[in-house]
């Protein structure tokens, strides 16, 4: 991917979001929660970036864990909104409707979510603020640490017929693993490069099954 945060990365993200239809879940079991992919400019290299959490390891679910921002709906709110309000509530960013350039397919989780994955340019904005009660770090990985090679890594696990996916992020020296892996793969595949690459299949590590 050569693309920087401008312009034309904006129009090419567009534009293959625009000709990707999601696809949804429908299933009353699994509770609707939602995430934002944010694509931000570097503030110290002014290179395209998303924003990556680990999330505060105190907490009851999935403490310590990397995250994207994001929540579960609330009454009445719709995918979009509680991807917004959870941006504000866990990183301090303020964004609106405007800034949401489209969606990724529903995710099931073993530990009982659906994910709906929105994706948020936002071309200015405040300094990060971290709710600490939430969110113990926060990253800025560059788009490019998507396209390194061996990305995914599949694994299989004797509880399930269906591979976990995982993939390693160069900036981070770290791996992370699905859901947010997973949803990460698809942001990739259906952003940069126009393929609509299904992923809700992937496995989950057992430790994301809480």
């Amino acid at each position: 991917m050569q693309f920087g945060f401008n312009d034309t990365l904006l129009s090419h993200c567009q534009n293959n979001l625009g000709a990707f239809l999601p696809a949804t879940i429908q299933d009353d079991e699994l509770r609707p929660a939602a995430v934002a992919i944010v694509l931000v400019r570097d503030p110290s290299t002014g290179a395209a970036c998303f924003l990556l959490t680990r999330r505060a390891s105190r907490l009851s679910r999935h403490g310590g864990q990397y995250a994207l921002p994001g929540g579960r709906l609330d009454d009445g709110e719709d995918a979009h909104s509680a991807a917004l309000r959870e941006l504000k509530e866990e990183l301090g960013l303020n964004a609106t409707q405007s800034s949401v350039i489209g969606q990724l397919d529903d995710f099931p989780t073993r530990s009982g979510f659906r994910i709906t994955p929105v994706i948020v340019w936002l071309e200015d904005h405040q300094a990060v603020q971290r709710d600490p009660a939430e969110v113990e770090a926060v990253f800025f990985v560059p788009i490019t640490d998507l396209d390194q090679p061996g990305i995914p890594r599949l694994h299989h696990i004797p509880e399930s017929s269906n591979p976990v996916l995982s993939m390693v992020l160069a900036s981070l020296e770290d791996e992370i693993f699905s859901p947010t892996a997973a949803i990460l793969f698809q942001f990739r595949e259906v952003t940069f490069y126009g393929r609509s690459t299904r992923v809700a299949h992937y496995e989950q590590p057992l430790f994301a099954w809480q």
